[in-house]
């Protein structure tokens, strides 16, 4: 009972062991519970009392159960082991047994199998493990070699021993399976015969690190704080679209891998994110918003949509009212037909200003005075339609006289007759700033001043387009 004490404390020390140390590894420790047997005669040592010799061979009858091997109908065998890398695993075992028979007599002709008192059997055995399996990329049937030492105890009696393992183990999946395996263990000491052991039972892998839960152990996880995917590492792809969230533009919404895991409702190629009208395919140049007339104004601020017009017309074209092929928008004068040359605005021909001219050469004044008489009336009106045919055009209202009189006279009547008519022209609908008025008195005779009829023709008014 001492040295199974002694076993219960070591095995006690392994576990506390393997519950605080440092994981690194995915379920880098095994726990193995199960049965042993052990089998002295096929190691061909003799019997346990005599330490005679045997004229058997290594492995003759290394699988006659009935005769040779020691089995403890219980639980007499558990395990722990550590993976400590490149397919290395370092456990300790402990074991318990009852041995009643210990190989056969030595020289005996028949073989009789030599029987013992029950005799306790205590075993605390180290390996290092070699994984064939992990080696082959096997998963489900892992074969392994171990070579290790141990101590080995046959009641108060106890011996070194050097071991060699050879078994496999068979996962049933990633967490639980069966172990089985023979170790050749050899005795340092005389007292204790070279013997088998074989052991068959239930592991259990643990120790592997999850801290997401995602199933996925931190050391092969690469978001291992956040719960993902096999596919993409450990790492998540929230929306599902087959985009892992780090590498997804959108990790919110499906989308598609060409743009970077990001919708395009419309399939205007023009993600929805940056879609100003992510419902109505549009063009990538206007941020995906439609225009029909291919305007470069989209459709929603475009008040002319099916138009081709500018932008600086809200999309629409530019109007030309009067049709004289200058824009409304350049147009001096958008309601009346002019021409490119006068911005939109008629000119004045030589025509009209010589209709002007006959027309104000019979505007009459009182005698020696600038008082226009009512009969100029009619003509004064025909005046003013002419100058509104032409709204941009600037005129100089001009008088002049004959000779009579003296020069300051005559100067000073000239310029109050041509005030009298500009106010007159102002009074009646023409823009101030288009008219001035200059009086020329008698310098600008148009005819003789030594006949009636030339002085009557000197004493004029004329309107000319101003220079």
């Amino acid at each position: 009972m001492k040295n199974l004490s002694r076993l219960l404390l070591a095995m006690l020390l392994v576990l506390g062991y393997s519950n605080v140390d440092a994981q690194d590894k995915n379920n880098p420790w095994q726990i193995t519970i199960g049965v042993n047997a052990v089998d002295a005669y096929p190691t061909g040592d003799g019997l346990l009392t005599t330490g005679g010799t045997a004229s058997e061979t290594i492995f003759d009858e290394f699988a006659n159960v009935d005769d040779h091997y020691n089995i403890l109908p219980s639980l007499s065998t558990i395990s722990v082991s550590k993976y400590i890398g490149n397919g290395f695993s370092f456990g300790v075992a402990g074991s318990l047994n009852k041995i009643d028979q210990w190989g056969d007599v030595p020289g005996s002709v028949e073989d009789v199998t030599s029987n013992v008192d029950d005799l306790s059997y205590y075993g605390l055995d180290g390996t290092i493990k070699y994984g064939i399996g992990e080696a082959l990329e096997w998963k489900t049937f892992d074969p392994f070699v171990g070579i290790g030492g141990g101590y080995t105890w046959i009641d108060e009696v106890g011996a070194g021993t050097l071991n060699g393992t050879l078994g496999f183990n068979l996962w049933f999946n990633e967490n639980i399976g069966l172990t089985i395996q023979s170790s050749y263990k050899h005795a340092f000491e005389d007292y204790l015969d070279t013997h088998f052991q074989h052991s068959a039972g239930i592991s259990i892998r643990f120790g592997g690190t999850d801290t997401d839960g995602d199933g996925i152990y931190d050391k092969d996880d690469a978001c291992p704080d956040v719960a993902g995917l096999e596919a993409f590492n450990g790492c998540p792809d929230t929306d599902g679209d087959g985009i892992e969230d780090s590498k997804d533009d959108c990790p919110n919404e499906a989308g598609a891998a060409e743009f970077n895991g990001c919708p395009d409702a419309d399939g205007d190629g023009v993600v929805d994110k940056n879609d100003n009208c992510p419902t109505v395919a549009g063009l990538k140049a206007l941020a995906g918003c439609p225009d029909a007339d291919g305007d470069g104004v989209t459709d929603a601020d475009d008040k002319c949509p099916d138009e081709a017009g500018p932008a600086a017309n809200k999309g629409c074209p530019w109007a030309d009212k009067d049709g004289d092929g200058v824009l409304d928008k350049d147009d001096k004068c958008p309601d009346v037909k002019g021409t490119v040359a006068n911005n939109g605005c008629p000119e004045v021909t030589e025509a009209v200003q010589a209709t002007l001219n006959e027309y104000a050469k019979t505007i009459l004044f009182d005698t020696g005075k600038s008082t226009i008489k009512a009969q100029s009336a009619a003509v004064l009106a025909d005046i003013i339609a002419i100058l509104k045919e032409y709204p941009t055009a600037k005129f100089t209202v001009e008088g002049h006289t004959d000779s009579v009189g003296s020069d300051t006279l005559n100067q000073r009547l000239s310029d109050s007759r041509a005030n009298s008519v500009k106010e007159y022209l102002v009074t009646n609908g023409i823009d101030a700033f288009r008219l001035s008025a200059l009086g020329y008195g008698e310098s600008r005779p148009i005819d003789s001043n030594k006949t009636r009829a030339g002085r009557a023709n000197n004493r004029r008014v004329e309107i000319n387009l101003a220079k």
